[in-house]
């Protein structure tokens, strides 16, 4: 009933908050009646799994036309899983794009290195990026028989950033939307964050086999709409959370000591090899984002513009009003906006 009087509502105000676009995007007051068409091109997808080095179940989602060319690799965030982006697939494939998606290990429909399924975890962000290169390299490069293009959500970006620092050539641009360059950590400064982080994960290490969470983390717990910190589209939250709750498996909780000092150590990495990242590179900015920190973007975007003048125009992200994390579900208004840029930024870099 709530959805039904969310779709009234949107309707109502489609014409209005709908942003112009040269593209086709999906908006808020269609959503509901789309579904259908959304399912069944879903339902022509491939869907598989392959084996990491470390033998781990990594999940994928592909949707191939022979007719295009063109291909773009989506990074989803922390806790997500390809099953929360359908309309995000559909939206990229209308446009005439190939998709790839890969659930990073520990979270979507991946399998999990804990015996603790709720548990954020992992050893080095670097196995994140170990698995992107080997499912690019054996299973995606080969279908793609033109340009290729990266979306990177949050976490997704911090492995975006990682990944094109040590292999340039995969990639003929990048688009960072709300990249996790750093965590929000709010008024602690670095001085003493990363130094805490770091030996708190040393002890926890020592007496612990399967990593404590993090203070104020712990088990999944389902959130709502009016407390969420996420996206201001509630037609679109419900939906994600329906999905969370007809596949259970997808849910995740907070994060470990193990995840945060990982975490940490790779902003470093970042930052330390910023000279590496010859690919042009795109930054989008929530403006109320309080999830991960917009003064780090702002920083990555000032250093990696003067090294390299191709990305982050101006030298600053390019900022979304009013927006919050999770561009891509929000409100007609921003989520046009960030796919408009992400597909103009794309189609610049172009071969064909």
């Amino acid at each position: 009933m709530r959805i039904i009087v969310i779709l009234i509502i949107t309707t109502l105000l489609g014409n209005i908050q709908a942003m112009a676009t040269p593209f086709q995007l999906t908006q808020e007051y269609e959503l509901i009646a789309k579904q259908p068409t959304i399912e069944e091109f879903w339902q022509r997808g491939e869907f598989s799994s392959f084996k990491s080095y470390d033998q781990l179940d990594i999940h994928y989602a592909l949707f191939f036309k022979p007719e295009n060319t063109q291909c773009i690799v989506v990074a989803q965030g922390r806790s997500e899983g390809y099953l929360k982006y359908k309309e995000i697939a559909f939206d990229l494939a209308s446009n005439g794009y190939n998709v790839a998606m890969i659930d990073h290990r520990g979270q979507g429909l991946s399998e999990r290195e804990l015996l603790d399924r709720d548990k954020g975890f992992v050893k080095d962000f670097n196995d994140y990026v170990l698995d992107m290169h080997q499912w690019l390299s054996d299973i995606v490069k080969p279908k793609c028989s033109n340009d290729m293009f990266l979306l990177a959500h949050s976490m997704g970006g911090t492995i975006a950033a990682r990944y094109i620092q040590q292999f340039p050539q995969t990639f003929n641009a990048v688009v960072l939307s709300s990249p996790m360059i750093s965590v929000n950590g709010g008024s602690i400064p670095d001085w003493f964050g990363r130094p805490f982080i770091k030996t708190s994960h040393f002890i926890d290490d020592l007496f612990s086999e399967q990593s404590a969470y993090f203070f104020g983390h712990g088990p999944y717990k389902e959130k709502f709409f009016k407390d969420n910190d996420l996206m201001q589209s509630e037609i679109r939250f419900q939906l994600f959370k329906q999905t969370y709750q007809q596949f259970p498996q997808l849910k995740l909780g907070g994060v470990t000591w193990a995840w945060l000092n990982s975490a940490v150590a790779a902003e470093a990495l970042i930052f330390e090899n910023l000279a590496r990242i010859k690919t042009p590179t795109l930054v989008l900015q929530a403006e109320n984002d309080t999830v991960v920190s917009n003064a780090k973007q702002n920083q990555f975007c000032q250093q990696l513009h003067a090294l390299h003048s191709q990305s982050c125009p101006n030298g600053q992200p390019t900022v979304l009003n009013n927006a919050l994390h999770e561009l891509l579900f929000e409100i007609d208004e921003i989520r046009n906006e960030a796919l408009n840029q992400t597909l103009i930024w794309f189609n610049q870099h172009s071969h064909e």
